[in-house]
């Protein structure tokens, strides 16, 4: 185990959220389940590019919120567009600037690497206008952020 794991609570879907998030990620594994009361899983750990995640059961004492959220470098339009979909499958909620908050209550970011290429360039007219574009949207459009960036 890595020195430093993410722990997500859950109230009772721990194993459904683990294997939900492997079927999102090319190459992602569930990689052990720990027993709990009455034979459901207590917690499952699951690994996606080398990034180990618990996800446990602990009961309705605390909820997942927008203040911590996983980040996900997408290469490509494609990749944030399949992304954004299945994460909003049966129940996910939109939020803005690439924000959405999946059916167990875990928040995402669903970002195209074309944003942190025009938002970082050291053109601050074009990234600003990037920045105003990206604030308008709820999933992030690389092709639409960078004619922003161009002025088109």
């Amino acid at each position: 185990m890595k020195k430093v794991t993410t722990f997500l609570w859950f109230n009772d879907r721990a194993e459904e959220a683990a294997l939900f998030y492997v079927s999102l990620f090319k190459g992602a594994e569930l990689t052990s389940t720990m027993p709990g009361p009455g034979g459901k899983a207590m917690s499952a750990t699951f690994r996606v590019d080398g990034q180990e995640f618990i996800c446990f059961n602990g009961g309705p004492h605390y909820k997942l919120t927008p203040a911590v959220s996983l980040f996900i470098d997408c290469v490509d339009q494609a990749e944030v567009d399949a992304l954004w979909d299945k994460l909003l499958a049966e129940g996910g909620l939109l939020n803005q600037c690439g924000w959405l908050t999946d059916k167990f209550g875990l928040c995402w970011q669903v970002i195209p690497s074309k944003l942190m290429e025009v938002l970082s360039s050291s053109d601050r007219e074009a990234s600003g206008r990037a920045m105003q574009a990206m604030l308008q949207l709820q999933k992030i459009d690389g092709a639409g952020l960078q004619q922003a960036y161009d002025g088109a």
